[in-house]
């Protein structure tokens, strides 16, 4: 359909698709435009699964107020969409007696994030949920769940076409321009006019920021999170979703045990430095990437202050052993040969020029836009809400220019 769209949203991926849906919602003409051959194709189809809770994050957060309403609305779209899920509840287990006060913090947001039916365990009943897991204590999630990201994404994007609105894969965004009171969008599928621009896009969102002249104020640095799973023989050993105690300093869960919805039990993931921005593998390097690293003083101000856990975790990533080691914390009957490895997935961190890991959502507006960039975990989880929240925004400030930063980098 020729003319000019009222929104063009930059990314494929949940938050990018739910953003769209939200405007078709409203009465908007929208269309998505993607550079890869298909939808969810790099963070949303390369994560977890996870259906996550809300009993990390700080109370008051735009993470905490967007999973709690997210969580619920996304269970009830998945039923009402036939997509694959089940709200199954997770451990979060204590191995040492010094985690005790992380574990009883968690506790503490999860309440102050609303959680119901949250559970204190010791050692023992640890066992009732998860009979091969070893622990001090924990505390049983019961919120938690795990579905289909990608077949969840494609749901979304069939509610924006069956509201007209289009979908365009294989549409890398290469420039913008000011056409009056249009935007021309630029991309390898040609050209296309739109009212409003809402950029989410995930590991490429600083990028985009600046195809549209403005200064993102954080860099993304990709990390790449490796997983293996367990063999067939093996998979009794694990029931649901079980995971440690995280590092509090860190924007991280550690390696963790997951159920998948559609079988199988993944082990995983680290976080280690990637030095592609879609780079799966650890072979893969990107001179530009590796460049736009170097010449950043955030980069080396946040490595100066994480260059042990970066080393550990680069050790685990080219050591089976490491990694096996630091599963069997939590399943000690896990054995070496129990594990193959298995995909990976890459997280856009935003990282602020003073080295600090930007752990909120950080949301960006300007003139005629709005630009997405930090939407880490839980954002797959929270994409209805974080949808709608942005609809709302492109809704309150069309005409006005410039829209209000949600989050900071800080």
């Amino acid at each position: 359909m020729a003319g000019t769209f009222d929104v063009a949203v930059v990314g494929g991926g949940i938050v990018g698709t739910a953003t769209a849906m939200a405007l078709a919602q409203g009465g908007r003409r929208v269309v998505v435009v993607e550079a890869e051959g298909k939808l969810a194709a790099h963070q949303t189809g390369n994560n977890s699964g996870v259906i996550h809770s809300g009993i990390y994050y700080k109370p008051g957060s735009a993470k905490a107020r967007n999973c709690a309403d997210g969580r619920d609305r996304l269970y009830r779209f998945c039923a009402e969409n036939g997509i694959a899920h089940e709200r199954c509840g997770k451990l979060i287990v204590a191995t040492d007696p010094a985690e005790l006060p992380a574990l009883a913090e968690i506790e503490r947001r999860g309440l102050a994030n609303g959680l119901t039916g949250l559970r204190r365990l010791t050692g023992d009943e640890l066992r009732e949920y998860e009979p091969h897991v070893a622990g001090v204590a924990g505390l049983h999630v019961r919120e938690t769940g795990i579905v289909d990201f990608p077949g969840t994404t494609r749901a979304y994007a069939r509610k924006v076409q069956e509201l007209g609105g289009e979908v365009r894969t294989d549409a890398r965004l290469v420039g913008v321009n000011r056409d009056g009171p249009e935007l021309v969008l630029a991309t390898t599928a040609g050209e296309l006019r739109a009212r409003f621009l809402v950029n989410c896009g995930g590991l490429l969102s600083d990028r985009v920021a600046r195809l549209c002249g403005i200064d993102p104020g954080v860099k993304i640095v990709p990390f790449r999170g490796e997983y293996y799973e367990l063999k067939p023989a093996a998979r009794h050993l694990v029931k649901n979703l079980i995971y440690p105690v995280p590092d509090p300093r860190l924007p991280f869960l550690g390696v963790h045990f997951t159920r998948m919805v559609k079988g199988g039990i993944e082990a995983g993931p680290n976080a280690v430095l990637a030095l592609k921005r879609e780079g799966y593998r650890f072979w893969q390097a990107s001179a530009r990437d590796m460049a736009e690293y170097a010449g950043y003083a955030g980069f080396w101000k946040m490595a100066a202050k994480f260059w042990r856990v970066g080393a550990m975790e680069v050790y685990r990533s080219l050591s089976h052993r490491a990694f096996w080691l630091a599963l069997r914390r939590l399943v000690p009957e896990v054995k070496f040969h129990d594990l193959e490895r298995a995909g990976a997935g890459v997280r856009a961190q935003a990282v602020a020029p003073d080295g600090k890991l930007v752990d909120d959502f950080f949301i960006r507006g300007a003139d005629r836009m709005i630009h997405v960039l930090n939407a880490p975990s839980p954002a797959a989880t929270a994409s209805i809400s974080i949808g709608r929240s942005i609809a709302e925004m492109v809704e309150a400030e069309t005409g006005r220019g410039t829209v209000n930063v949600t989050s900071k980098a800080s």
